[in-house]
């Protein structure tokens, strides 16, 4: 008999708490319904740890409820990435656990909830970066590339915003990402010029450009096959490393980018300006060497190596001439480098022909 009693009260226990977190999250949800997603959030937060106890029913109402909160904040703009990633993980709960009791309460809403964040925050993203804010959308476009990672246009998205806000950091992460999922950027891109605005813009998918153009929104669809990225995110790779001074680094990417494009003018132009680099650390080991006859002997031997390395910026340089031939960065610094090796006939040479 006490056994029997230990269990009902056992499960009017249950019963209380599952009633009482139904409560709450009727308060959540009325909080919501008013836009007062901090209040909502609070309540959410204070029955979190209750939730993986709950019953499938109380965890999906609770999971539905979350990512509404965070979506909507996502879509208001207020740090749109990090909400949207908690957004996303909301609703993937909600599929996660209704796959599981086979009760689909919520699993349509959720999936359309989880395409219409997308879809905002690639537009957040685009917007962004055409008002200068980079960072912002380098962190919208990367989200959406967690969330999606078959939709690769938008982890080379949030690279070309980290470079163009000058991110190196950020940008090397994502541009060495984009190399090591070999990614080409290779696929059909999809145009449609804005009735109102009368400016070109990119959509993301052709279903999408339709559904505009059917609401009357765009008009003049035109379809685009880009180029290979390959050489650029070498590039943009020996670029950020060349800015944060790991001179090894951009050495490597920039003579990639030269297998790829032999007349890549940048290349050949930071490639010299990288062995330039590599004589001022040989110039700073020898200015710390003492005068002992072994550090002489080092001395002599590093001053040796100095001049080969200058030397070695001698054909990049030269062959930026040959892909253009008046270019002045080219022609000052082979200049520069025939002097410092007193190469007299050369220079006169050089500097004849200008």
């Amino acid at each position: 008999m006490k056994k029997n009693l230990k269990i009902v009260s056992l499960f009017l226990m249950i019963s209380i708490g599952v009633f009482a977190q139904k409560e709450e999250l009727k308060e959540a949800q009325s909080y919501y319904a008013k836009g007062k997603n901090q209040e909502a959030l609070a309540v959410l937060k204070k029955i979190e740890y209750q939730i993986l106890n709950a019953p499938d029913e109380v965890k999906t109402d609770y999971f539905f409820t979350k990512g509404n909160v965070y979506k909507d904040l996502a879509t208001k703009n207020v740090d749109a990435a990090s909400n949207f990633a908690l957004a996303s993980a909301a609703y993937q709960d909600v599929l996660l656990y209704e796959n599981e009791s086979r009760n689909y309460k919520y699993a349509f809403k959720a999936s359309s909830a989880l395409k219409e964040m997308k879809f905002k925050l690639v537009d957040g993203a685009y917007n962004d970066y055409k008002i200068g804010k980079f960072k912002e959308s380098a962190d919208k476009s990367y989200e959406v590339y967690l969330f999606d990672k078959k939709d690769t246009l938008n982890l080379f998205n949030a690279a070309s915003s980290s470079l163009a806000g000058k991110d190196y950091n950020a940008a090397i992460k994502y541009f060495e990402e984009l190399k090591k999922i070999n990614y080409s950027g290779k696929g059909m891109v999809f145009y449609a010029t804005n009735k109102k605005t009368k400016q070109e813009e990119v959509f993301i998918s052709m279903s999408a450009r339709e559904s505009s153009i059917n609401e009357g929104l765009y008009e003049k669809p035109r379809n685009f096959n880009p180029p290979s990225k390959k050489e650029e995110i070498l590039v943009s790779l020996g670029f950020s490393y060349l800015e944060r001074n790991d001179f090894r680094n951009a050495e490597k990417y920039y003579e990639d980018g030269l297998k790829i494009n032999q007349d890549c003018l940048t290349c050949c132009l930071n490639l010299a300006y990288v062995k330039v680099q590599f004589r001022k650390e040989i110039q700073d080991q020898m200015s710390s060497l003492g005068t002992s006859v072994n550090e002489m002997k080092q001395f002599d031997k590093l001053d040796a190596q100095k001049d080969e390395v200058v030397k070695s910026a001698i054909p990049y340089l030269k062959k930026a001439l040959v892909i253009e031939p008046k270019n002045e960065n080219a022609v000052k610094s082979l200049l520069g480098i025939y002097r410092s090796l007193n190469m007299t006939k050369e220079y006169n040479a050089l500097k004849g022909s200008m």
